[in-house]
């Protein structure tokens, strides 16, 4: 039954279709002309674009919002990030890393201490900063850290993002998502209007010329869509749109697939693509644009069965701004220039971010000697998660027809709001909804956060706290046992 199972798995990951996308604005506001007087701006032809690094520091944040081995790319990705950003001059005080640190020397991990993000790739783990890792990658610091409030600040370093109002800071963001809400360790999650309010927080501090935001996750142009206003000097980019699931690379069985030992994805699609453009690149010589459109040329991945749509919102105008301004550059890619294509070419195939942990445990299964303890706790992990996986969604789809009918269920929880508008109206009441439906059926979990829409749907429809209340408690009269169905976990170890 278990080798069955999986090998309809497999089939579907190799025939997933990405969900259709919408237009991008090409279109640029251009900076006042007085701006140049602070720092210099030029296109691909300048070969002096960039150079003047005279004014302000450069910050970054960088998080991993996941934890476990079958999450194994979102800890290598952000380490990836920070071997870029030292090659490009920032200082380790101006660099501040959340993770969850259970990967490098994790009981899975063929190569102990180490870590990569692709297949032939270096360590990438070797000199990372531990500022937050463990319990300490929580919601709170995350923001303490971006508005630069020390006392705000539980365990970890410390370490903030202590700017000035000539700064310029970088923040990237990699994990599981949702409709309105990005992944953490440990709950609580992030959600959109939160982390917006800190952003807006941050502006009206004066305390950064200009901030870009990259973030991957499924949904995620969901976090920006309809809420980040222009006008705060802040440029943010998304691995998908609000409507789809972003994706895994480098996965067992993939092509090109991690070393025969690794039983996990290496990276994720979109933040590898702006990464190894970095990684190939003069800074210098390259503007956000243009990494944009390279971006999301290869995570759009030609049309094929696979990929999403990378998205721009905020303040497009900055997207002039040489990457330099943010990420320094290698001095190793001096003589590189700039091409409007390189050779990082689309991949044959890559894995919804959501089933990525699943062909973990499939693989852990497939390599296992036949009547092994791991064998058996391989199958075991598989059947626990598909049995959560069908609760979740079996338990969402009743809590419409109970709220709805049987008839119009299906059509307002699974209702997509206009372009420009946000996910719901009241993010209260969205919090209220999954503390509630979580009380009754069991932790919504990384997989269960694709629900999001639904839950916000009833919030736009009016229905109250006790109604939610009542039609969760006859959905979900029983919950499966496991660390994904926990409201003390909800993610796999």
């Amino acid at each position: 039954m278990i080798r069955f199972a999986a090998a309809v798995l497999l089939f579907a990951l190799s025939t997933s279709v990405a969900i259709g996308g919408r237009e991008i604005r090409d279109d640029l506001i251009r900076l006042p002309s007085e701006a140049s007087r602070f720092f210099r701006r030029g296109d691909a032809d300048d070969t002096n674009a960039g150079d003047d690094d005279s004014v302000g520091t450069r910050w970054a944040i960088l998080i991993a919002g996941s934890r476990g081995y079958g999450n194994y790319r979102h800890q290598a990705d952000v380490c990836h990030a920070y071997q870029l950003l030292k090659k490009g001059g920032l200082k380790d005080e101006n660099i501040v890393v959340f993770m969850f640190d259970d990967i490098a020397f994790n009981g899975m991990n063929p190569r102990p201490g180490v870590i990569i993000n692709s297949p032939h790739g270096d360590n990438v783990y070797n000199g990372v900063p531990k500022d937050y890792t463990g319990r300490n990658v929580t919601v709170n610091n995350f923001f303490a850290a971006i508005l630069g409030n020390k006392t705000a600040v539980t365990g970890g370093s410390g370490k903030v993002v202590d700017s000035g109002p000539n700064d310029h800071i970088f923040i990237y963001y990699t994990d599981h998502g949702g409709p309105g809400v990005l992944g953490m360790p440990r709950y609580p999650d992030i959600y959109a209007n939160d982390l917006i309010d800190v952003l807006k927080k941050k502006h009206a501090s004066g305390t950064y010329k200009s901030l870009v935001f990259y973030l991957e996750a499924c949904e995620s142009g969901s976090i920006f869509e309809g809420l980040l206003p222009e006008g705060l000097n802040i440029y943010a980019t998304t691995a998908s749109n609000a409507e789809e699931s972003s994706w895994g690379i480098y996965c067992p069985g993939q092509n090109p697939s991690p070393p025969e030992e690794y039983g996990t994805c290496l990276g994720d699609l979109y933040s590898v693509a702006w990464m190894e453009d970095c990684d190939m690149h003069n800074l210098q010589r390259e503007t956000l644009k243009q990494q944009y459109e390279l971006v999301k040329k290869r995570t759009a991945n030609d049309n094929f069965v696979y990929g999403s749509h990378v998205m721009q919102y905020g303040d497009l105008h900055l997207s002039k701004d040489n990457l330099f301004l943010y990420m320094g550059t290698n001095p190793a890619n001096e003589n590189f220039t700039f091409v409007d294509d390189n050779f990082l070419r689309p991949t044959s195939t890559a894995v919804n971010q959501r089933d990525a942990e699943l062909l973990h445990f499939w693989d852990k299964f497939r390599k296992a000697p036949e009547g092994s303890p791991m064998k058996f706790e391989a199958q075991k992990q598989f059947v626990e998660v598909m049995s959560h996986r069908m609760h979740i969604d079996n338990s969402v789809k009743m809590v419409g027809k109970l709220l709805f009918g049987i008839d119009k269920g299906h059509e307002v929880m699974t209702a997509v709001r206009p372009t420009g508008q946000p996910l719901v109206d009241d993010w209260d009441c969205l919090k209220t909804m999954v503390r509630t439906f979580e009380t009754y059926c069991g932790s919504l979990s990384q997989y269960g956060m694709k629900h999001m829409r639904s839950l916000a749907n009833i919030c736009n429809s009016g229905i109250q706290k006790e109604q939610m209340a009542e039609a969760s408690s006859q959905a979900c009269t029983t919950i499966p046992s496991g660390p994904w169905s926990s409201l003390q976990d909800g993610f796999s170890a």
